[in-house]
């Protein structure tokens, strides 16, 4: 499926002023944050990868777009959430023990932990000034709801990590916690555009629901990547979540089932520290004869549908309903 032309256009808009938000910060934390983004710090140039995927500040920019307004309104809800996002990989990184993210060093194991922990602050309290820069009634409305969402997002990491201690982890809890970390984040930045252009609270509520089931699709095909993603593409080391022991999607599926293969992945599971080679092999096997990369692949198509049909029936754009759309199967289409 070719790139929705909707992400280059986001990326073209909030990457200048994404940039500009990181370089108010002190010279100390500046450096980590712009190497952590991929900008040269020789010639100010990006590397192109300082955007990520750039989903969230797509949603951002096209769900002001939806209600009538400029993509510009959107943008400081953009940059904001943005940074809430990146403070978040950080941070996951330094707790995951993850060496390399987007095919480079991450930040902690090119700068250190002290620094890599403290810039993931300086970027979650910054995200939080873009927005209140300028205190107009909706920003301040925009900054209580990512309030709101970055401390669901944050639950929903701390049962994540709750989970590394549980044999016992079944699909509605992991589900639940993929709907905070994910899900949440993501609901805020379809929405915010809307917030910012002062929309109706059925078109805000539309577009939340549409990004939160947009959150849960696109976590099930991380899951899917993060177990049998090729590592030249998705730029972690293949099968990196069986080896940190995670309780993702396609092992929830399986844990979920009282039968043999759940016995057996549970041995595999048991144990302190990362699984070796051949036990990262055998769950991967396992999971897969079990049906739980199917059936997570299934889990992300009925998001997928889940969001698409909280678009029906709302006074929307229609041009960027397609978009939005279009953006949703990308995103769950991908290998990346």
């Amino acid at each position: 499926m070719a790139v929705p032309d909707c992400l280059e256009r986001a990326r073209l808009l909030v990457e200048p002023a994404l940039e500009a938000a990181v370089n108010r910060m002190c010279a100390d934390l500046r450096l980590p944050a712009r190497y952590h983004f991929g900008w040269d710090e020789q010639n100010g140039s990006s590397t192109g990868v300082g955007m990520g995927k750039g989903l969230r500040p797509t949603l951002a920019l096209l769900s002001a777009e939806a209600v009538g307004a400029p993509a510009e309104v959107g943008v400081p809800g953009a940059v904001a959430v943005e940074l809430v996002h990146n403070f978040s990989l950080v941070h996951d990184d330094i707790i995951d023990g993850d060496t390399e993210r987007r095919h480079r060093a991450t930040v902690w194991s090119a700068f250190g932990v002290d620094d890599a922990v403290i810039t993931g602050d300086a970027l979650h309290t910054l995200a939080f000034q873009v927005l209140l820069d300028d205190p107009t009634p909706e920003r301040v409305v925009a900054t209580t709801r990512l309030v709101n969402a970055t401390a669901v997002m944050i639950a929903g990491q701390a049962a994540d990590m709750a989970f590394d201690d549980r044999l016992n982890v079944d699909l509605a809890a992991c589900l639940a916690m993929e709907s905070a970390k994910t899900g949440a984040l993501l609901g805020y930045a379809a929405s915010v555009g809307a917030v910012l252009a002062g929309a109706d609270t059925d078109q805000v509520n539309a577009l939340e629901a549409f990004g939160q089931e947009v959150g849960l699709a696109f976590q099930a095909v991380d899951d899917v990547l993060g177990i049998w993603g090729d590592p030249t593409v998705t730029g972690k080391a293949a099968g990196n979540d069986l080896r940190e022991r995670k309780k993702s999607l396609p092992v929830a599926l399986v844990l979920d089932v009282d039968d043999a293969a759940a016995d057996e992945l549970r041995a595999v599971y048991t144990g302190d520290g990362d699984l070796s080679d051949a036990d990262v092999a055998r769950a991967a096997a396992l999971i897969e004869e079990a049906g739980g990369r199917d059936r997570t692949v299934v889990e992300a198509r009925q998001h997928l549908d889940a969001a698409l049909d909280s678009l029906e029936g709302v006074d929307l754009a229609e041009t960027v309903i397609a978009e939005l759309v279009g953006l949703a199967c990308f995103v769950t289409d991908r290998d990346f």
